[in-house]
């Protein structure tokens, strides 16, 4: 089974048991997007992939899907600054990723440690992070890197006049799309962690997207119910309290 596979089997169900939670609300994704979105890749990955012309295709499972989610995380960005990170990133990792291809051929060797396609979304991985530094940022860096380089290798293979179907997001470049998106997400969320836990806890504001977020799911809609009931109750008490002291003063000033 492709390593690609494998990888999103393993984050589906982790996200499935609410083990990302935390990194999903920081990126602006519930459960359900997620879920909906890994499952889409799972089987885009299987289906015939779409002609684009002659000798040139696209596969949807290592190419359009991940091009759609991060189209669509961008669209949940906050700011426009950060909608802007995370497309400058996507592009300075892809610049790199083509600098690597020129000294490293993907060509797997069965002598090496590492199956080169792999490395590659290892390096993509963490210049994403770098480039991007948040977790989304980093996570459409991660994917959209190795896409956008893919393409550009694969336009110039045809300006040279090679023959032979050249597929974007094909064979093992979806195993590299599915490791770099992860990895820099990862990244990002263990050295945000470990910031957070230096500087003393995560910070008290949180951002608009996340709050938003958070009352999509399960844990967060019983929160906000909490909280709004406190806040009732809270009231009653203070009114029913301010009633009586109104009612004190008028009996003092009866008598």
């Amino acid at each position: 089974m492709p390593v690609g596979l494998v990888i999103l089997l393993v984050v589906s169900a982790l996200v499935f048991f609410g083990v990302f939670q935390r990194v999903l609300d920081r990126m602006g994704l519930t459960d359900t997007t997620a879920l909906i979105f890994i499952a889409a890749i799972l089987i885009g990955s299987y289906l015939p992939d779409i002609p684009l012309g002659d000798n040139f295709a696209i596969n949807i499972g290592g190419a359009i899907i991940p091009i759609a989610l991060a189209i669509y995380l961008i669209s949940k960005a906050g700011t426009w600054m950060e909608r802007w990170r995370a497309i400058i990133a996507s592009i300075v990792t892809a610049i790199l990723v083509v600098g690597v291809m020129r000294l490293v051929p993907l060509e797997p060797t069965y002598g090496g440690i590492i199956d080169p396609t792999l490395l590659l979304g290892l390096i993509a991985g963490i210049v994403a992070y770098l480039a991007g530094r948040s977790r989304r940022s980093a996570f459409v860096a991660g994917i959209m890197g190795i896409v956008l380089s893919d393409l550009y290798t694969r336009l110039e293979v045809l300006a040279q006049g090679v023959r032979g179907t050249t597929i974007i997001g094909g064979a093992g470049i979806f195993d590299a799309v599915i490791l770099s998106g992860v990895v820099a997400v990862l990244l990002a969320e263990t050295v945000g962690e470990i910031r957070e836990r230096i500087e003393g806890g995560p910070k008290k504001d949180r951002p608009v997207s996340l709050k938003k977020n958070l009352t999509q799911t399960e844990f967060g809609k019983e929160l906000y119910v909490s909280v709004n009931e406190k806040a009732k109750l809270d009231k009653i008490k203070e009114d029913k309290e301010e009633s009586e002291s109104k009612a004190r003063e008028s009996d003092h000033h009866d008598e």
